[in-house]
């Protein structure tokens, strides 16, 4: 039986169905060239804002022993002009997706505006950063602003427009709904969860922010839900991401209704090498359970 692992997502040709999440390697053409070589079938890049930002002091990672990754970075990056002077004239194999912020509709629709030089195939707007209040959980708690911040970016470029929104809200699908109203090409589910650690012996937080976004595998369960709950109630295209480490937590993401993956935090784990290997292990479960192709696996797990 022959495979197909390509799907289209929003109008995206892509080769298989595997992602790389923004914001687990940095901004620059030669990291998505690595990530694409391992077998990623497009590349999210970290967050772009309108300018530059330094991010929050040092320590800003804290890996939990088995189960997670914490961290608090705030959103560094150079800024929207220093990524067009570094991506002008670069070419890549795969779809790569913008992943931008900003403090107001206007902001992101002027950040994107901006990317459209680089000639994307799409925006991923991060409504979600659960650590940078004024930039992230400030915009993504409020469905009203959700909606704004949608519709501004989808008046404002041609290309689709996706919204990464957090579970940490009262009712997401309330959140979802004001982005699909808005227009929305897709949903991005989930980013980090709100969480810190404490170290015992110094008897204070151990992140320099004293709070974080957990990801990894202690998230996952609650991705799938989010997911799930997602499928069930809206029509458009769904990303899965949260805790993917091997081929079993993308089928589960499938089955739940999601038409991609993205992994993140299992890099850490695994290294780059992650891709080709969930990629493989995918390929075997489809032919062991007559799937010919991705499209038939996703919501299968709603049957």
């Amino acid at each position: 039986m022959s495979l197909n692992l390509e799907i289209e997502l929003a109008g995206i040709r892509m080769d298989n169905p595997l992602m790389l999440a923004s914001g687990i390697l940095g901004i620059c053409p030669s990291l998505i060239r690595r990530v694409a070589a391992a077998g990623a079938g497009a590349v999210v890049t970290k967050s772009i804002g309108l300018n530059a930002r330094e991010g929050f002091p040092n320590p800003t990672v804290h890996i939990i022993k088995y189960y997670g990754l914490l961290n608090a970075m705030g959103l560094p990056n150079p800024g929207v002009d220093e990524v067009l002077k570094e991506f002008e004239g670069q070419k890549f194999s795969v779809p790569v997706i913008y992943s931008i912020y900003g403090s107001s509709p206007e902001e992101y629709s002027n950040v994107a505006k901006k990317l459209l030089k680089l000639n994307p195939v799409a925006f991923e707007l991060n409504l979600s950063c659960p650590h940078v209040r004024e930039v992230g959980s400030m915009v993504g708690q409020d469905p009203e602003m959700v909606y704004k911040v949608v519709n501004l970016v989808k008046s404002s470029v041609n290309v689709p427009v996706f919204a990464k929104l957090s579970p940490n809200v009262t009712d997401i699908l309330e959140i979802a709904s004001a982005a699909v109203k808005a227009g929305v090409d897709g949903i991005v589910a989930i980013n980090t969860v709100k969480a810190m650690a404490i170290d015992v012996d110094l008897r204070k937080p151990l992140l320099g922010n004293i709070y974080g976004g957990l990801s990894g595998p202690a998230i996952k369960p609650i991705a799938i839900k989010i997911v799930y709950d997602l499928f069930e109630n809206f029509k458009v295209p769904i990303v899965g991401v949260g805790g993917v480490c091997d081929w079993r937590d993308a089928v589960e993401f499938f089955l739940a209704g999601a038409w991609a993956i993205q992994i993140g935090s299992g890099i850490l784990w695994r290294g780059v090498n992650i891709f080709g290997e969930v990629l493989n292990g995918l390929r075997r479960y489809m032919l062991e359970n007559g799937f010919k192709c991705v499209e038939e696996m996703v919501g299968a797990g709603h049957r």
